[in-house]
């Protein structure tokens, strides 16, 4: 056989072997769009079936990335596009405000492979943060990048950069005069102290956060996060989906995290890392460990929130102590899960 048609018949039979042996592997992801008090009755149907809607296409773009032999990274990055790109979330277009009425957007991605990671906090001119923290990790010797900075890191890596009024929304502003009159009104009663004043806010306006993690079926793992935090929030106040270990973690052979919840707590109790050690040092399952970090530790201290986990085999967990958390699943050869409630 000429030696030209041998090497090619040599390539296409490795390559074969390794589709096989891919096409054989796991895979899984899943997202998460926020959580908190999500009533039934404060949602009509149309808004209902527009949230799932978005919430299945995030699901699935990611889903075709991995389907396709993509990498966990790239399909985390682009289910949060989609979430980051939509109105119903917090995050990207539909970011919250601060109290002096403009947006500052925080995200965080880690591959579970390399164990590096990336985050970007407070920019403001940034249309997906996702996409940023991602080059932070990639591009730059460093973990996180605040600010002024992290924009002037952007122009290196010939980021366009947006109008803050990019993230502007009514729904979104209302909420701020909402929230603002309830924190004047505590800080009358309180004696002008702004901090009491604003944990006093109702759970609704302290967080909601967009992120996802996958399973690609080379076994590599991965988790990002992105939010415009909290309602009214001042004094440059950062909350957990930066922070690694806090909002987001991944480690393959172990397990990757996505969080959303009253940030304070998940800083403090280190949420992603603890259900990756109780799964790395105590072989719990991932639904034990989340649901013990969640339902159990997170909730007797006062926190409130969720997350989305996804373990080495695909195995997903999506506990949460609030009302609701808007999520998806999909798992290789089935139909995308979305949901809102416990049972729907």
């Amino acid at each position: 056989m000429n030696k030209l048609y041998l090497t090619i018949a040599v390539c296409l039979c490795l390559t074969a072997n390794i589709c096989a042996a891919t096409d054989d592997k796991p895979f899984s992801i899943a997202i998460h769009g926020g959580a908190g008090t999500i009533s039934a009755a404060s949602l009509s149907p149309q808004q209902e079936k527009a949230i799932r809607d978005k919430l299945k296409q995030a699901v699935d773009t990611g889903y075709k990335v991995l389907d396709k032999g993509g990498n966990s990274l790239d399909a985390v990055q682009a289910a949060i596009n989609v979430l980051e790109n939509s109105p119903f979330f917090n995050a990207g277009v539909g970011a919250v405000y601060t109290f002096d009425g403009g947006h500052e957007l925080d995200a965080s991605v880690m591959d579970g492979n390399t164990m590096n990671a990336g985050a970007v906090v407070g920019v403001k001119h940034i249309k997906n943060p996702i996409d940023l923290a991602r080059k932070v990790m990639e591009k730059s010797p460093h973990v996180m990048l605040y600010g002024q900075g992290a924009e002037e890191f952007a122009l290196t890596q010939q980021f366009r950069l947006v109008s803050n009024s990019h993230f502007d929304t009514p729904h979104r502003y209302a909420q701020l005069l909402d929230a603002k009159a309830s924190i004047i009104e505590a800080e009358r009663v309180n004696g002008g102290d702004h901090q009491a004043s604003v944990a006093q806010l109702p759970a609704n306006y302290k967080y909601g956060t967009v992120g996802a993690v996958a399973l690609d079926k080379h076994g590599n793992l991965a988790a990002g996060t992105s939010t415009g935090g909290m309602t009214a929030k001042r004094f440059g106040r950062i909350g957990d989906s930066p922070v690694i270990g806090a909002g987001t973690y991944a480690e393959n052979g172990v397990c990757a995290i996505s969080a959303t919840g009253h940030g304070e707590y998940f800083i403090r109790y280190q949420v992603a890392g603890d259900i990756c050690a109780k799964v790395k040092y105590q072989q719990k399952s991932i639904i034990q460990a989340a649901d013990e970090v969640i339902n159990q530790r997170l909730l007797s201290a006062g926190g409130t929130g969720g997350v989305i986990a996804i373990d080495q085999r695909g195995n997903i967990a999506t506990p949460f102590n609030t009302e609701g958390m808007y999520r998806a699943t999909r798992s290789k050869g089935q139909a995308a899960t979305v949901m809102i409630w416990r049972d729907k």
